[in-house]
This record gives C-alpha cells, sequence and structure tokens, in this order.
C-alpha cells in the first residue's frame, strides 16, 4: 500500500512554499545531505565546521528576530490592555471601536510569528534547547493573542454598555491593569533573556491582582445588595476585573515556559492564592 500524501493548502507565498517542501520527493536526499553535514563536522572537518558555523550564526540570528517580534506583539497587547481601561473609565466608545480594530493587527502578528516558528522547526530540525524555545514560543504567542482578546472583551463591554453610566468610579480595575501589563512586560523581559529565576518570582505578585479582584467584588455586591437594579451594571464592571484577573493568570504561563526553555524543567508555578498548594495545618 502507497503512503498517503501529505497535501499542502498554498497561497503562493514563499513560507508556505518552504513547508509543502517537506513533502517533495527531494526533501529526503535534502535531510541526508543536512546528516551528511553534521557528520563532516563532528568528525573535524574544517570546511564543514566553517559551514555549520555559518549555518548556527543564520540560525541565532533567525531566533533574535522571533524574540523581537514576540515583543513588539507584547507591546500591542500592553497597550490594548491599558487603552481599554482607559476608554471605559472615560466612557470613549471611539476609543473602544479602535481598540477593536487594533485587536485584528495583534491577531496579524501572532499568525505571523507562528508561520515563522512552524518554518524554522520544519527546516532546522532543532533538538534540546532551541526545540524549547521554538515550540515554548508558540504557547507564548498564543498566551499573548488571548490577553488581546481580554482587551478586545473589555472594549465590547463599554460598547455595549451604551449610554449608561459607570456604577462606580474606577479605581481598582485600572490597579489590575496596571499590575498585570507591569508583570507582563517583566515576564517578557525574562523570556527574553531565559532568565528562569525572574520568571519564578513573577507569579508570586498575582496574589496582589487576586487581592484588587476580590475587593471590586465586594464593593460591587454591596452596591447590588443596596439596590437590586444596579445589577446589569455591576455585571458589566465583574468581567472587566475578571478579564485583567485572567491577564495575570497567563502571565504566570509565560513565565513557567521561560522556566522551561531555561532548565528543561516542566512545572506548574504556584501561588499563595492556589488552596490546593497551601500546606495543611
Amino acid at each position: 500500500m502507497s503512503k498517503p500524501k501529505v497535501l499542502f493548502l498554498c497561497t503562493g507565498n514563499s513560507a508556505c512554499s518552504q513547508m509543502a517542501e517537506k513533502s517533495s520527493p527531494g526533501y529526503a536526499n535534502k535531510a541526508s545531505n543536512r546528516r551528511a553535514l553534521i557528520n563532516r563536522v563532528q568528525s573535524g572537518n574544517l570546511p564543514g565546521r566553517r559551514l555549520f558555523m555559518e549555518i548556527r550564526k543564520t540560525f541565532n540570528q533567525e531566533i533574535q528576530q522571533i524574540k523581537d517580534d514576540i515583543l513588539i506583539l507584547g507591546s500591542m497587547v500592553e497597550q490594548a490592555i491599558l487603552a481599554s481601561v482607559e476608554a471605559l473609565k472615560k466612557r470613549d466608545l471611539a476609543a473602544a471601536h479602535r481598540i477593536l480594530e487594533a485587536d485584528k493587527e495583534i491577531n496579524e502578528k501572532r499568525f505571523s510569528i507562528e508561520n515563522q516558528l512552524m518554518i524554522m522547526i520544519a527546516t532546522q530540525q532543532p533538538m534540546a534547547h532551541d526545540l524549547r524555545l521554538l515550540a515554548s514560543s508558540m504557547e507564548i504567542i498564543s498566551e499573548l493573542e488571548r490577553m488581546g482578546d481580554y482587551a478586545k472583551g473589555i472594549a465590547n463591554i463599554n460598547i455595549r454598555m451604551g449610554d449608561q453610566p459607570l456604577l462606580k468610579p474606577l479605581i481598582d480595575i485600572p490597579r489590575m491593569a496596571e499590575k498585570g501589563t507591569d508583570m507582563l512586560h517583566r515576564a517578557l523581559t525574562a523570556f527574553v533573556n531565559e532568565n528562569a529565576e525572574a520568571a519564578r518570582a513573577i507569579p508570586i505578585e498575582d496574589d496582589e491582582v487576586d487581592a484588587l479582584y476580590n475587593q471590586v467584588y465586594r464593593e460591587l455586591m454591596t452596591y447590588v445588595i443596596s439596590d437590586p437594579k444596579t445589577i446589569e451594571r455591576a455585571n458589566w464592571l465583574l468581567w472587566v476585573a475578571h478579564n485583567l484577573e485572567r491577564v495575570a493568570d497567563r502571565v504566570t504561563n509565560i513565565c513557567e515556559r521561560t522556566v522551561f526553555i531555561a532548565t528543561g524543567e516542566m512545572l506548574e508555578i504556584k501561588n499563595s492564592d492556589d488552596e490546593f498548594w497551601k500546606p495543611k495545618t
């Protein structure tokens, strides 16, 4: 029985063409040639070693480009989160609509990076640290894109509220946004530098975001108890706070991937608010 063919839906761009190359008859020969090159390098053949170093230099440059692009994506997400809360605070519906449009750019950036990563994995066949880095980068851009969706969700809430006034002045919600984006900024710095120690420390600060969320929840419930007619407006703000709390949770996921890249250790970083983690007394 003949092997099933692997089909690629290409749009004519070079990236797709490079991926489709794996299905071509000549791909096995190219893989064999690459293995022969590695064998020459390992045997101490100097010309082969020089060629290998050039290939490695190019690969490192591509890795750096990936990291730079992830930082750009992270910056786009940070701006979207802060802008969505500021627009809500001012009840600026025009700004909310701009955030919805900006989310499309975040999605496009995420897919662009993902495409680069798939090409590198397919063509470079990375191992050990390099494979951990590329695979984890795929997870990290997914986390960032989801954070962008939280900002979009806050903008949608602002729009759906229409001309209704805020139930209460926003005090703790902007603090949640500032804390979450600060954690995100430092988590991405730790990722770029592959700093496992910093990555382990950042998730502890998630407790501060949780405390702010609980404060928002308690305040909103007092409004609802005193006047049940406010339940809808209270629910809007509770969803905003929920989205910001989830941003901090996803920062923890990024930190876990950074530890994995740097050490090879897969672990779940727990904070003191995790009731299942607390030791029994």
